[in-house]
């Protein structure tokens, strides 16, 4: 089972995550972000390689697309919050949108 972060792990690993867009979501411990590309296409490539990772990492988001426009909501059902594979997965998500 994966642990949920300590509150040092999560100044640590959360916080430079919201600073880069990322905000905590109301009444879960999750965090969200929106990710808007130029068109479809860029928006759905972003998503097939984020599904890449998920799937290698076996951490899947909750995600929604609409357009050129991606919903992510990140949090590790397991752990009943935030853990460590929400900070790798949203630094990975970052990075694949080029930010």
């Amino acid at each position: 089972m994966t642990e949920k972060l300590t509150e040092a792990e999560r100044r640590e690993t959360i916080e430079p995550l919201l600073g880069n867009g990322w905000a905590m979501v109301e009444g879960r411990d999750a965090i969200h972000k929106t990710f808007v590309f130029k068109n479809f296409v860029e928006a759905f490539g972003f998503m097939t390689r984020a599904a890449l990772w998920a799937e290698k990492w076996n951490h899947h988001p909750e995600w929604s697309n609409v357009y050129k426009t991606v919903d992510v909501t990140l949090t590790t059902h397991d752990a009943d919050g935030l853990s460590a594979l929400d900070a790798k997965l949203g630094a990975k998500l970052d990075a694949l949108a080029g930010g």
